[in-house]
């Protein structure tokens, strides 16, 4: 699997802004995920920006009080002698294809389309890419969004909702109540395959009524079954458990994790990939920090390089 970051991202723009031909006046995005893009290009670049259904309505441009563009006289969208119509990657092309369409419809322009990512069978689609990256592949937008979610052990708290603080982890009355009222974060759009979490099998009556309350759809739900709160802080075996399950499921290919060392431990101890919301890093067997000094790179080959082909070998020898 390949994962990109928000920040791989802006950097990747940063770099390649030459790539991208002179005289636009206009970037289009596609939504949603094309507006990432999009509007990270906008601002680098000082272009200005709308959406493809505001285009295709001719919506009048705007922009903020603090910043003037370089085509600040330019009101209606379709004023412009050349667009950049952009998304975050293309697949399929089905995407690209029904936006220029419907841009065709109404625009005479000049139209340059444009993805971040893109795969080698695919560049010739699109006018403009930013970066080749292969299947599998996720990015830190669509992670809990993604079909993998479906074969994907997730940790709760810091993950689906907010931690609860020192006072509310009281193990009593304060925890309960967090455990009713906590406040949602990142909710997948897909079933999840293992709800992993460190919260004790006494509370699975207040988990299960938050989780069907915010529409969280799980196949199971594993819990610590432990005492007391006392009792799990001296044993520390949060991670050891998370990984055991996520060990133990042979088809799960993925964990999300919200604290970064235990998603390096539950990495380390499950020889399996942990995605970490706190860092919105992918942490890969073999790719510690520490044991990053002991890779031996091909010449010419990049350290990024080499451990996405490390990642790619190791999710094609997991389960189909």
């Amino acid at each position: 699997m390949n994962y990109r970051s928000v920040g791989d991202l802006s950097a990747l723009i940063s770099k390649n802004a030459g790539k991208l031909p002179q005289g636009i006046d206009l970037i289009v995005g596609i939504p949603r995920s094309g507006m990432l893009v999009a509007s990270l290009i906008s601002l680098k670049l000082n272009l200005p920006l709308t959406d493809l259904y505001a285009f295709l309505r001719n919506d009048d441009l705007k922009h903020g009080s603090t910043r003037t563009y370089k085509h600040d006289a330019l009101e209606k969208p379709q004023n412009a002698q050349q667009i950049l119509l952009v998304d975050d990657s293309i697949a399929t092309g089905n995407s690209m294809r029904e936006a220029v369409t419907k841009v065709k419809e109404v625009y005479p322009g000049a139209v340059v389309t444009m993805v971040a990512f893109a795969q080698q069978h695919n560049t010739s689609e699109v006018d403009v890419h930013l970066d080749t990256v292969e299947q599998p592949r996720v990015f830190e937008w669509n992670i809990m969004h993604h079909h993998y979610i479906t074969r994907a052990c997730l940790d709760i708290d810091g993950v689906l909702c907010v931690d609860p603080t020192l006072d509310e982890n009281d193990d009593g009355p304060l925890y309960q109540q967090f455990l009713a009222s906590a406040r949602p974060l990142y909710l997948p759009s897909v079933q999840v395959a293992h709800l992993v979490t460190s919260r004790l099998e006494k509370y699975r009556p207040e988990t299960e009524a938050w989780l069907k309350k915010h529409g969280v759809s799980y196949g199971k739900l594993h819990m610590l079954d432990l005492p007391s709160a006392e009792e799990r802080r001296r044993l520390n075996m949060h991670h050891t458990f998370k990984a055991r399950i996520y060990k133990e499921q042979l088809q799960a290919i993925l964990f999300i994790e919200s604290e970064e060392h235990q998603a390096r431990e539950i990495m380390r101890l499950s020889n399996k990939p942990v995605y970490c919301t706190a860092t919105n890093e992918m942490y890969v067997p073999g790719f510690s920090v520490s044991a990053l000094k002991y890779v031996t790179l091909r010449k010419g080959q990049s350290l990024k390089r080499k451990i996405r082909e490390q990642v790619r070998r190791l999710f094609a020898r997991l389960p189909a």
